[in-house]
């Protein structure tokens, strides 16, 4: 068993740590204050498009991309520390075009697009001079069970009329977003897992309407969270995604590399609190000595310290399981990465919050926007209990 990197990731970390220290890390304050002072705060800041030119220049563009010599070829195990990396800063994956939700509608395009959806979109895509969106949860159902969606997909000769209400659509604000991928019902009789299709829908289709942005615990994202109501919006049939009916299969191969980016990100958030937190306990003094030397404290800190270097051995063993097995076999780690990194990384900054004290639920560090990230996250892209449920019914099934 060999715990090293690859040569290849070896030369990226390097690379990629001295590009966020030298340029991330110092434009997280910039970026904010940029978007502050845009008329719309969906707008990218050009403090962000001067990152993401150095990052081209450094060879650091589009790294999670696998498929058909799109992106760095690597290996899902071989990108996996470096979405820690990034995912140390709010800002780091999409310096480095790796932000959701491209990253997995890049990854479904290469996966089933034709080449003229591969021309059309995805090449947009992979040079960012464009932005997408994800719509497929809506405010009507539990989206988290794929089988409930009641947006509808229905054939009128050369042409596709799509109807629905969706929430939570990532990326729908910004300017730059050129495309949605829309999931709804392209055969509501069919059978269970035949009934959803995904199509490829251009945001400025006549009939589109987002009817407002939803922050998160009161944050307020770049990219936006839009409600969007969808009236007899038309489209090409040549707009279909893969076949009809092939919806929830394409879902389901978006979403476990999905998970595994998520969970890198969110031990990287983890990491960074902990090193927020050990400093933090060095330089505060209470009742006659730093916070360091107080038990409860060190407790905190040890535990963290376990705690994200124990989900960091799982995530890469689904990544390598997805590597040299495929998606499939990795079902049951992908999802225990989904609930156990998510938690964790939530834990440790909560601690991290603690040891702040009043100043960990200001907005002066980077902690309380964390927090609502990493509990956001337990919702997003399937809720842990679903996971959990997931992972309890594999178990058994061995024992059937």
């Amino acid at each position: 068993m060999d715990f090293s990197y690859s040569p290849r990731t070896d030369e990226l970390v390097g690379t990629l740590e001295t590009f966020m220290n030298d340029h991330v890390y110092p434009a997280e304050k910039i970026y904010d204050a940029q978007i502050a002072a845009n008329d719309n705060p969906h707008e990218q800041p050009q403090i962000m498009r001067d990152l993401q030119t150095k990052a081209r220049e450094l060879g650091l563009w589009n790294l999670f991309m696998t498929h058909d010599g799109l992106g760095a070829g690597l290996t899902n195990l071989e990108y996996a520390p470096l979405a820690e990396i990034v995912g140390r800063s709010i800002i780091g994956n999409e310096t480095v075009n790796c932000s959701a939700p491209d990253t997995g509608n890049m990854e479904i395009l290469a996966m089933y697009g034709t080449e003229e959806q591969k021309q059309q979109w995805l090449k947009p895509l992979l040079d960012c001079s464009i932005r997408s969106a994800f719509a497929m949860t809506e405010p009507d159902v539990a989206s988290s069970d794929a089988t409930n969606i009641t947006s509808t997909i229905r054939r009128q000769g050369d042409e596709y009329v799509i109807n629905g209400r969706k929430w939570y659509t990532s990326g729908v604000l910004d300017p730059d977003c050129k495309l949605m991928i829309f999931m709804g019902k392209s055969d509501p009789e069919g059978p269970t897992y035949r009934q959803q299709s995904m199509i490829l829908v251009p945001s400025d289709a006549p009939g589109i309407e987002v009817v407002r942005d939803l922050p998160m615990f009161g944050f307020q994202d770049r990219l936006g969270h839009g409600e969007v109501q969808f009236t007899d919006v038309r489209v090409p049939a040549a707009n279909m995604l893969g076949a009809e009916g092939d919806g929830f299969a394409i879902a389901q191969g978006r979403l476990g590399p999905g998970r595994m980016h998520y969970a890198m990100r969110a031990i990287g958030m983890a990491e960074r609190a902990l090193e927020m937190m050990c400093q933090r306990s060095l330089v505060r003094q209470a009742f006659g000595g730093p916070l360091a030397d107080r038990g409860v404290v060190r407790e905190w800190i040890a535990r963290s310290r376990i705690e994200i270097d124990q989900i960091r051995l799982l995530v890469l063993k689904s990544a390598w399981l997805m590597d040299t097995r495929g998606n499939a076999s990795a079902r049951s780690e992908v999802a225990a990465i989904k609930v156990a990194a998510m938690e964790v990384a939530h834990h440790v900054v909560d601690r991290a919050v603690q040891t702040h004290g009043a100043a960990g639920v200001s907005n002066d560090t980077i902690l309380a926007r964390l927090y609502a990230i990493t509990r956001a996250l337990q919702i997003a892209d399937g809720p842990n209990e679903v996971h959990l449920r997931t992972i309890a019914r594999l178990e058994v099934k061995k024992y059937r």
